[in-house]
């Protein structure tokens, strides 16, 4: 896994610099985003790696219709490298340098019931509070948690679950 991250790396940094240059940050994560979906699908991937797959048919299969013709591009020195297989990857890097430009941290918020929305406004301005950024939530609800949530935001955890209570107090308690 590392080495797909270090080989997709300057090829998201190009990507983004790429969108970037053209005002085009949305359309290249969609774009991005629909590639790598098809390139991580078995089948397709199969289709993507047989020899006599030609770059054309390969940009045709990947490229969204309303995808920039740099994107093309893009895919079109992706399949000349063989590295269509790292599309997801290149997508999730892409990601991460679009969010930082644009100063938003993406937040997974796991509960064990679904929050009501004043909640999450809540939960949004603390966050965005605390790192002076606009903040994108994901919710998902583990009744494993027993109760309350955990909040991840890239390196930053922060478990104010039941689960996670009662698993630090024994701990505490077996020491």
């Amino acid at each position: 896994m590392s080495q797909a991250l270090t080989l997709a790396r300057p090829y998201a940094r190009a990507a983004f610099l790429i969108a970037k240059d053209a005002g085009a940050l949305a359309e290249w994560s969609a774009a991005l985003d629909f590639a790598a979906r098809i390139a991580a699908d078995p089948q397709a991937s199969q289709v993507l790696g047989h020899p006599a797959l030609t770059r054309e048919q390969a940009v045709a299969l990947l490229a969204p219709e309303a995808a920039p013709a740099s994107f093309n591009d893009f895919l079109s020195l992706l399949a000349d490298n063989r590295r269509i297989g790292l599309l997801p990857e290149i997508a999730g890097l892409y990601a991460g340098l679009r969010a930082d430009a644009e100063q938003v941290v993406k937040v997974q918020v796991t509960s064990a019931t679904a929050l009501p929305e004043a909640e999450l406004d809540s939960i949004r301005a603390a966050l965005r509070k605390r790192f002076g950024r606009e903040v994108e939530l994901e919710t998902s609800v583990d009744e494993a948690l027993i109760g309350g949530a955990v909040i991840a935001a890239g390196d930053v955890v922060i478990d104010g679950s039941l689960r996670g209570k009662l698993a630090r107090l024994q701990a505490a308690l077996a020491q």
